[in-house]
This record gives C-alpha cells, sequence and structure tokens, in this order.
C-alpha cells in the first residue's frame, strides 16, 4: 500500500507535511511526499515567515516519477498555494493513481468564515472542480460552505447540514464536514451510503492548529489500512481529540501544534484491533 501526500511543508509548527508523513506512515503504509510549498513557520499566529513556492518543481518531479512506473493506492491533497498547483494535483491524480484507488482532498481555503490570505473566490471555485474528482473531501466548516455555496451560519444560526452534503455528494465522491460544534461537542457528518452520519467528540474551546491535518492523515491512514468510513472518521476524531485536550492540559503555546506523538501508540492499538 503507497501512499502520496501533497501538501506544504512548515519547517516549524506541526501540520501539513510535517504531520501527514509520521501518522500515515505509523499506520503501517509507505507514505511518499509531493511538497508545495515551503515555509519557515505555518501562517497561524506567526508573522515574518517565508514562504517559498515550489510550484516550478513539480512538473520535473512528476515526470521523473512516470519515468519510474511509480503508482499510489491513495493520493491525498493539503494546503495548495495556486491555482496552478490545483492544476497539478489533478494531473498527478490522473498520471499516478492506480486503478480503484483513492483520491482524498481536505480543501484547505479558510476558516472562522473567512478565506485565508492569498485565495479568493476564483480560487474556491477551482478548489470544487477538484473535489468533484475526490473519493473523499474533508472540509471544515468554512470551507464547506464556500464548496456547496451556502452562507456561512453566524450569528448561532445552525448550519445546513443536509443541504451541504447533498450538494458535496456524487456517484463517487463521499463528502464530509469536519469541526461543527454543537455545544460541548464536536462533530463530523458525512455521507454514509445515501445517509447522513454523526459522530461526536468533546469540543475542546479555542483553536488548536494543525489538528485539520491529524485528522486528515488519520482518516487517510486508516482507509489505507482498509477501513471504512465510519471507523475511520471516528479513529482520526478520536485520535485528534485526545491530542487537543492533552495539549490543552499542557498549557502549550498552540501556535506550535497539537501533542499526536503522545497518543499514537493508543490510536495504532484501536486501529490493530
Amino acid at each position: 500500500m503507497r501512499v502520496l501526500a501533497i501538501n506544504d511543508i512548515s519547517c516549524i509548527g506541526k501540520c501539513s507535511l510535517t504531520v501527514a508523513l509520521p501518522v500515515i506512515s505509523a499506520c503501517g503504509v509507505t507514505c511518499d511526499v509531493l511538497p508545495t510549498a515551503l515555509l519557515s513557520t505555518h501562517t497561524g499566529g506567526f508573522v515574518g515567515y517565508t514562504f517559498r513556492d515550489l510550484s516550478g518543481d513539480i512538473p520535473q518531479i512528476l515526470d521523473h516519477w512516470e519515468s519510474l512506473g511509480i503508482s499510489f493506492d491513495i493520493i491525498c491533497s493539503g494546503y495548495l498555494g495556486s491555482i496552478s498547483q490545483i492544476a497539478a494535483v489533478l494531473d498527478a491524480k490522473r498520471r499516478f493513481l492506480a486503478p480503484g484507488g483513492k483520491f482524498v482532498v481536505d480543501p484547505v481555503m479558510g476558516e472562522g468564515g473567512k478565506l485565508y490570505a492569498r485565495f479568493d473566490m476564483n480560487f474556491a471555485k477551482e478548489m470544487r472542480r477538484l473535489c468533484e474528482e475526490a473519493d473523499y473531501i474533508l472540509p471544515n466548516v468554512t470551507e464547506a460552505c464556500l464548496l456547496a455555496d451556502v452562507p456561512y451560519p453566524e450569528n448561532d444560526r445552525l448550519l445546513p447540514v443536509g443541504k451541504i452534503v447533498e450538494k458535496l455528494r456524487s456517484s463517487h465522491t463521499c463528502p464530509m464536514i469536519t469541526g461543527v460544534v454543537e455545544g460541548t461537542e464536536n462533530a463530523v457528518y458525512y455521507d454514509d451510503g445515501g445517509k447522513i452520519s454523526r459522530f461526536a467528540v468533546p469540543n475542546a474551546d479555542g483553536v488548536f492548529h494543525g489538528s485539520g491535518d491529524v485528522f486528515a492523515a488519520a482518516f487517510t491512514g486508516c482507509l489505507a489500512r482498509g477501513k471504512d468510513v465510519g471507523t475511520s472518521v471516528a479513529l482520526a476524531s478520536e485520535f485528534t481529540t485526545n491530542a487537543i485536550f492533552r495539549t490543552a492540559k499542557a498549557g502549550d503555546d498552540r501556535r506550535y501544534g497539537i501533542r499526536f506523538e503522545e497518543e499514537i501508540f493508543s490510536f495504532l492499538r484501536k486501529l490493530n484491533a
């Protein structure tokens, strides 16, 4: 089993490839990487960070892989810095995803009802095209609203989960919405064979940088090990939540990521049960 993780490298602040590579590898599968950008730190809460766009390197990397006859059982994509990188991911999927393989997209675009810096609505439109080719998409609430063209739920308005899932599902795409805070719970809603299922864990107040990347990596690792969608969502959610609460209890500076390393053995015991 071979997984390709497409994401940026943030040298400090546990997220993106520095999360995907260890978590997916720990699940017992080969994890190869395609870096989209190199940053001194991630962009959440840090100022003065460096950013190097690696778009110019990607075509040569893909051509070399093609000369080697490489293919991947799962391709998962995360942070993409430009519309050209979305096109490059589509190219990689079409050239390297093995027959019967799965394509997982974490459409990293924004949070709190706003797009991240460097992105605009044209980028969101192209991300929707990428998601339409995916087998699984993992947007947070903001990203799900952007993809489904649904207003972000402000002033305690309820999120129209059913409407969003209906808009994003297709004959081959299983959408899920992560990070839906409902009272004391944090829920994931996902398409489950035509119906909507919900899995909830206790909610921790505040922002925990990199937690979405931990969830995406664990979910992908579970899929690679042959787990079904419901089991993968449950295992990834519990793993991420346990790491979040461990981080909160320690009083860490949350910009540097969550303590997933200290929860990974418990996660793997459940994965291997």
